[in-house]
């Protein structure tokens, strides 16, 4: 990494303490004052320039995502169901059936990701062939044609969420990290309210072409997802040292230090620690705080895919019309969408990410109590169901980001993170299966209370883990707190403590 001019007084640098400080990340004293001195001024133009090319690109392809998965919520209540002759566990069934390759397929595509060196023409093939799924499911007579392109379309979304988070995480720095998966994330809690838009829409198209308003929805949807994977190719950033048509070589030079301090040094930003290894994947899958971190997020998405699927029900069996119940499927996602930008931005200014998990996730529980007792009168309890629901979907989608974030920073090896991110997501999305079958419609007449049950029982025991994963990260770093730094030094290589990454005693979760 050259260094350009520095502006700075170099006198008025404590070179001494610089090099103390940035030595054991294996950064040149060159660099280590070059990244000291970069001005605060150019550190806000930088994140600027990122932040408008990157977190709006990849928050559209996730709009487009979340739009394309849960739209068979809105073509429900269309005609769908009664049109392909399907019963109520057969919906569920398909709804089921997407998480299927979507799960499994998670892992194994971020490391494919780590393949391509333009992320951009890996992610844009994936969205392109989603929406080429979508259209063609808009063209099915049956109830197996239904489950083939549901299936199919949980095999091209696999990779893209994890992607596009693990992406994130390498062009960030960890305090910036939790507010800007959330700005991508909000895309799911509007991805609800714009389903809802264009539904309401698209509908209207009912036996123009003699096609049903519902298979309108699919075959729209799909064609401008096409279009949008198309403009991947051209428009997503990649990394920064692809990105000289837009940042200057000193703002190049600047990410790529802060990448190599952010994963410990520079031998895990660049060479062996960029390569696949089992042992990392033992590493990974034999660590219990995985599965402590992942059940946040599936207890995220149970609550999400569950409403997300069947809100359009619920909305309508307030009494509503269908075009009705669209629309007010509208403000309890746009209350998510700010609630997960506002939890975020706190989160990333005190960089503490317990509360921010424990705090929405208690807004859950409070929206399925108030929901549970309500639901059975639903047409007489219209105010009282409307404002749990707003309350899940605030509570629900700070979530998602706050865990992802917590996870992403505490993994310091580059391609372990990029399995440690999707093995978390892919464990969470898991939830989507229980989302898929919480709310039922052999219950409809009595208010769903096995979904609302759940779902308060998921949100009091994500509570208890939130507070076991703290207190497991704050162990360890007492534990290795204790250890003198000398004593370590005097027992193991920069290297050997670079490549260990969140293993080294000298590394410390973030909490």
């Amino acid at each position: 990494m050259a260094v350009t001019v520095i502006e700075k007084d170099l006198e008025k640098v404590d070179m001494i303490e610089i090099t103390n400080k940035y030595s054991r990340y294996g950064i040149s004293d060159e660099d280590a004052v070059f990244y000291e001195t970069f001005s605060e001024e150019k550190q806000k133009k930088l994140l600027r320039k990122v932040d408008w090319r990157l977190v709006p690109f990849l928050a559209l392809l996730y709009l487009a995502a979340h739009i394309d998965r849960a739209n068979i919520g809105n073509a429900k209540i269309e005609g769908l169901t009664d049109d392909l002759g399907m019963d109520n566990i057969q919906y569920n069934i398909a709804l089921s059936i997407f998480f299927v390759p979507y799960i499994l397929l998670e892992v194994p595509s971020n490391v494919v990701l780590k393949k391509f060196k333009r992320p951009s023409t890996y992610l844009g093939i994936l969205v392109i062939s989603w929406g080429i799924i979508m259209t063609f499911t808009g063209m099915v007579h049956n109830f197996a044609g239904l489950m083939v392109c549901r299936l199919l379309l949980g095999v091209a979304e696999a990779g893209f969420f994890p992607g596009a988070v693990y992406l994130i995480t390498r062009w960030y720095d960890q305090k910036q990290l939790q507010l800007r998966i959330a700005l991508f994330y909000c895309a799911s809690a509007l991805s609800g309210a714009f389903s809802g838009l264009l539904a309401f829409g698209i509908a209207k198209m009912d036996g123009i072409g003699g096609k049903a308003g519902w298979a309108w929805i699919f075959l729209l949807e799909g064609a401008v997802t096409v279009l949008i994977g198309i403009a991947t190719f051209f428009c997503m950033p990649d990394s920064p040292e692809l990105s000289q048509k837009w940042l200057s070589q000193e703002e190049i030079n600047y990410l790529l230090i802060q990448r190599a301090i952010k994963e410990g040094g520079k031998k895990n930003a660049e060479g062996e620690a960029q390569k696949f290894q089992w042992k990392l994947v033992w590493e990974l899958f034999s660590d219990y705080k995985l599965y402590l971190q992942a059940f946040i997020l599936f207890t995220a998405s149970a609550a999400a895919y569950g409403l997300k699927f069947t809100m359009p029900s619920i909305t309508k069996s307030m009494g509503f019309t269908s075009s009705q119940a669209q629309l007010m499927t509208v403000p309890p996602y746009v209350v998510g969408a700010i609630s997960a930008i506002t939890f975020s931005k706190f989160s990333d200014k005190f960089q503490w990410r317990m509360p921010f998990v424990l705090v929405p996730m208690s807004i859950v529980l409070i929206g399925f109590s108030v929901l549970l007792p309500l639901a059975p009168n639903i047409k007489h309890q219209i105010p009282g169901c409307y404002i749990g629901v707003i309350l899940i979907c605030m509570g629900q989608y700070p979530t998602n980001p706050a865990g992802s974030a917590w996870m992403a920073g505490n993994v310091a090896n580059d391609m372990k993170r990029s399995m440690a991110v999707a093995a978390n997501i892919a464990i969470g999305n898991s939830g989507g299966i229980l989302g898929s079958y919480m709310f039922l419609d052999s219950q409809k007449s009595d208010g769903y209370p096995l979904g609302f049950g759940i779902g308060l029982t998921l949100a009091g025991l994500t509570i208890i883990s939130t507070l076991f994963l703290e207190y497991s990260y704050w162990r360890i770093n007492k534990t290795r707190d204790a250890i003198p730094e000398d004593e370590i030094r005097a027992k193991y290589t920069d290297d050997e403590l670079a490549l260990m990454g969140d293993q080294s005693p000298l590394y410390r979760h973030r909490l």
